[in-house]
């Protein structure tokens, strides 16, 4: 215990609090449950190390612990609990709780054994913890924290950017909203920055060969760990194929999936070829568009398929700037919205904008006389009408 207690303390006196996400003003901490999960690396032990000091600034009547630990070998969350009450401590924080074999049913024992405990829990797993919630669903408040939007990225560059905006705004006010932000920085160049590697918060400490080898790792993990703990029966040919497919996906204009062919290269069959295209979606390493925005995704073949964001696609390959331009006005607007495949545009969001990206020469062939359809363009500071600067929808969040 005391190996778990120094930990916590150097931990806590490392983290940062000048910086915060968007969402630790928007979790509801007073509920005594509360879940986050989201990818490796976007932020979530951060989050949680913030909140600790923010309001509990000696850490005395907190505490925290990643379940890892080998301390988690010979004891339980009861045990835990157990120890930490006695010190009164009133605010557990749990960390990558998908490492603790049956962790949900633990964490609804904590629960309902002691009432007066608040817990906090993270997942990396996307798989995992979407599978295993349970019963836990009816208890937990969850959240689902993103990687860094370029708005935030800002914020950890240094620059005093203004609160989030909302997409209506963006729409309809764009041509008042940018000229004050692009005034006061660079905003071409960042931007372009922020596409090739500002998606994960750890940027910041890594060299970019580093940081891109790291989100190759992610995606390693994830194939080789997360699938196979949510899919007991998955063969390991079948985690090859699906390493393959990524990196078809990333080397190619957005993708738009030939089924037949694709499983001829693939050597399998279209309905496993859904299996992991679904699989790989809820992980977080590629986004399926479909022609209904939040419709049944296992019902259907994807459209269009791309890589969850630019970072990823960088990391992976020398992605086509088409490519990732699109991934990154889809990770932008998947947030808050409903973001799907469109036949006359590139993407139909919440089921009534209809959007063309591109770059600033864009126009508006496709899309001409159709309502509310607009133009996201890349490479321009500031837009006129219905063609807007892709970078200000990275003002969403």
């Amino acid at each position: 215990m005391e190996i778990l207690i120094r930990t916590y303390k150097r931990r806590l006196a490392e983290v940062n609090t000048k910086t915060h996400r968007f969402i630790f003003s928007e979790i509801d901490w007073e509920q005594p449950l509360i879940g986050i999960k989201g990818q490796r690396g976007v932020g979530k032990t951060t989050l949680m190390l913030q909140r600790i000091k923010v309001t509990d600034p000696t850490g005395e009547k907190s505490f925290y612990v990643t379940l890892d630990n080998l301390w988690f070998a010979e004891h339980s969350l009861i045990d835990l609990a157990e120890e930490i009450l006695q010190k009164g401590i009133t605010h557990l924080y749990l960390d990558e709780v998908h490492r603790l074999p049956g962790w949900e049913r633990q964490v609804k024992n904590l629960y309902d054994s002691y009432p007066e405990l608040h817990v906090v829990f993270t997942s990396s797993s996307l798989l995992e913890i979407d599978h295993s919630i349970g019963d836990l669903s009816r208890r937990v408040s969850m959240y689902k924290l993103p990687g860094l939007s370029f708005r935030e990225f800002l914020m950890f560059e240094g620059y005093e950017v203004p609160d989030r905006i909302k997409l209506s705004d963006v729409l309809y006010s764009h041509e008042t909203l940018a000229p004050p932000i692009s005034s006061k920085l660079n905003v071409i160049p960042l931007f372009k920055k922020y596409m090739e590697k500002g998606y994960y918060p750890f940027y910041k400490s890594m060299k970019q060969d580093d940081y891109y080898s790291r989100l190759e790792q992610t995606v390693t993990t994830v194939i080789e760990s997360d699938i196979p703990a949510v899919e007991k029966k998955i063969d390991y040919e079948t985690l090859i194929k699906a390493k393959r497919l990524v990196s078809i996906i990333s080397a190619s204009l957005p993708y738009i999936p030939n089924m037949s062919t694709l499983a001829g290269v693939m050597g399998t069959n279209r309905n496993q070829l859904l299996k992991i295209f679904d699989l790989l979606d809820r992980a977080g390493i590629i986004r399926q568009l479909f022609v209904s925005a939040g419709g049944p995704k296992s019902l259907a073949k994807p459209q269009k398929i791309l890589l969850d964001n630019s970072s990823l696609m960088y990391a992976l390959d020398s992605p086509q700037i088409g490519a990732a331009r699109e991934s990154t006005f889809a990770s932008f607007l998947a947030v808050d919205h409903r973001v799907g495949f469109a036949k006359d545009g590139d993407f139909i969001i919440d089921n009534r904008y209809l959007f063309e990206v591109g770059g600033k020469g864009k126009g508006f062939a496709q899309i001409r006389n159709i309502p509310d359809s607009f133009v996201a363009a890349d490479d321009i500071e500031l837009g006129f009408g219905n063609k807007i600067p892709l970078w200000l929808f990275g003002f969403l969040y």
